[in-house]
């Protein structure tokens, strides 16, 4: 795709094809626009260029001009004379001009990929049956690919480093290494934290962290995403699972407002890891550790599995009728999470309007990294904004809920995963107030409520959050819920169904989506649930502009070429 920045293209010859490609970008990138492959290693979209594997050699060439007249040089047949460069040029620095004439399947190209594999392989260990970068590595690709396909080395290789530990996420087997220099340049130009580099030279040359200095950032993960080899793993991801078992959901972090778009790989239901999708728009292809632990809660000890009423073990169907009657004809207080989906925000916002229930919310708020780490420490309160389950500046607290049951104005509680204890409420104003509790991890409150009611984490559902840039970005889900837990839809529409003599709603995203379009003045107007699963989808969030915790503008990294894939 042309990128939004620059629409303007420019003719070049590609293989002896004419084709149009943006302005500007360099030859990798308008090779692939146009289904052409120039291998390459040391060059990443989204960080500078280094230009040291020179995997990507390609023949180069200008149409020739007169350099008294300007004139072009014709050839004998009366086209354009080219003026091809006497050696090879890499693609990764080369910015394509109009007319530009490009070879990457030429004999002289193909030699020196051949030339450089065998470079690249000189020292490399014999390992992919226990590397776990098998089945996703460039190397063997493109060894594959543009390899001799049989070795003239006979000479011992050197040995280095194995298992070394870089830092507490991240292990090093530097006889992989390749010195790209993915990592190091990711490492300055992102986390802004100088840590790794080369030491020694040539064929010993080895990848480490600077005296005193251990790579432990909270971004350190993203090298073990760049690595286009073995030599940088996860420590713990190391040898759990071959990645050609593993099944990858879309999803997005619901860790902080920022909203990565992440791959939830997994499989026969079990989750075994995160790592970040590229998205543009939200956060190139980068996301912070801390995110990647997030699906170690669905297994958790806290994980809430059964339905309870009163503490006792029972059904979901006996739960449901329990919740049902504690709730119709009360002063209701429901207290909304931000962590729920907006499809669920708005079922929770149409039984508060169905009951004339009072609506709380609790932001949770930390320091902000600067980077892909909001302040605002869940995935969807904006959502809670876009569904109308509230107009108002959240606080860390709940103490206006307090406040209302020490007044006697709210006599039950419906409270979606959140933990009133943590969230000041004074327990004394709970006494004899029933509690209808909805969440997937127990806590003081859900110890207390008189029914408890399993939901599923957001790796066990789809639905839809709205990040801090009010970009609505559409998650899938990765694995299955625990036996006998209903989705949250479900657990919803049957309790706005019990407690009101409407038309009952149906636990459907699309039904969902269908009443969301219709309310009046939704700035979903326009926009259907096809559309979010497509692609993220900006909201107008002018009526929000001027609460502090709305972030208008979206991080955006800025490498020296960017195009969108």
């Amino acid at each position: 795709m042309i990128s939004k920045k620059n629409s303007k293209v420019v003719p070049i010859v590609l293989d002896g094809k004419e084709v149009e490609v943006p302005e500007g970008i360099n030859l990798v990138d308008a090779a692939a626009l146009h289904g052409k492959e120039i291998p390459h290693y040391c060059y990443h979209p989204q960080l500078s260029v280094a230009g040291n594997c020179r995997m990507c050699l390609i023949e180069m060439g200008t149409p020739m001009r007169n350099r008294e007249t300007g004139e072009a040089i014709l050839d004998d047949d009366g086209s354009p004379k080219i003026g091809w460069v006497p050696k090879p040029v890499i693609g990764c620095a080369t910015n394509v001009s109009p007319g530009m004439h490009v070879k990457t399947e030429s004999e002289k190209v193909l030699g020196c990929r051949e030339g450089i594999m065998e470079f690249l392989l000189v020292n490399h260990p014999l390992d992919c049956p226990i590397c776990d970068q098998a089945g996703e590595c460039r190397l063997q690709e493109f060894a594959t690919d543009y390899g001799r396909g049989y070795s003239r080395f006979v000479e011992r290789k050197n040995v280095k480093p194995k298992r070394t530990r870089l830092g507490p996420r991240v292990t090093l087997d530097d006889e992989r290494c390749i010195l790209c220099s993915r990592c190091i340049r990711f490492c300055q130009e992102v986390p802004k934290d100088d840590v790794l580099g080369f030491v020694d030279r040539g064929s010993f040359s080895t990848l480490t962290c600077f005296p005193g200095r251990e790579l432990d950032n909270n971004y350190s993960l993203n090298t073990v995403d760049l690595c286009p080899v073995g030599a940088l793993t996860s420590s713990d991801f190391r040898f759990k699972m071959r990645v050609w078992f593993l099944k990858d959901a879309d999803s997005i972090c619901p860790e902080s407002s920022a909203g990565c778009n992440t791959t939830v790989s997994s499989r026969e239901g079990e989750l075994y890891r995160i790592t970040p999708r590229r998205n543009d728009l939200v956060n190139d292809s980068w996301m912070p550790d801390s995110g990647r632990e997030l699906y170690k809660s669905v297994k958790s000890d806290d994980r809430i599995l059964s339905s309870h009423i009163e503490q006792n073990p029972c059904t979901t169907d006996e739960a449901m009728v329990e919740a049902i009657r504690l709730l119709k004809g009360k002063n209701i207080g429901i207290v909304g999470s931000c962590k729920s989906s907006l499809e669920e925000q708005f079922l929770v916002n149409q039984i508060s309007k169905k009951t004339k229930a009072k609506n709380y919310i609790r932001g949770h708020f930390a320091e902000d990294d600067g980077i892909l780490l909001s302040a605002d420490r869940t995935p969807n309160l904006r959502g809670a904004l876009v569904s109308g389950f509230t107009q108002k500046y959240p606080k860390d607290n709940l103490l206006s809920l307090s406040q209302s049951l020490g007044k006697k104005q709210v006599d039950a509680l419906l409270v979606i995963d959140e933990d009133l204890d943590a969230a000041q409420v004074d327990a004394a104003n709970l006494d004899g107030v029933p509690i209808v509790f909805i969440g997937t991890q127990a806590n003081t409150t859900s110890n207390r409520a008189s029914v408890v009611l399993p939901s599923l984490t957001s790796f066990e559902k789809s639905g839809t959050f709205v990040n801090r840039s009010f970009y609505a970005q559409f998650f899938r889900q990765a694995v299955p819920g625990p036996a006998g837990i209903l989705p949250d839809l479900s657990l919803l529409s049957r309790l706005l169904n019990g407690l009101t003599e409407d038309e009952e709603i149906i636990p459907d995203q699309n039904s969902v989506w269908k009443l969301m379009n219709s309310v009046r003045g939704s700035v979903l107007k326009g926009i259907s649930l096809t559309d979010v699963k497509k692609e993220a989808v900006l909201l107008d969030s002018s009526k929000w502009s001027d609460l502090p915790f709305v972030e208008a503008k979206a991080l955006h990294f800025e490498p020296i070429q960017k195009v969108e894939a």
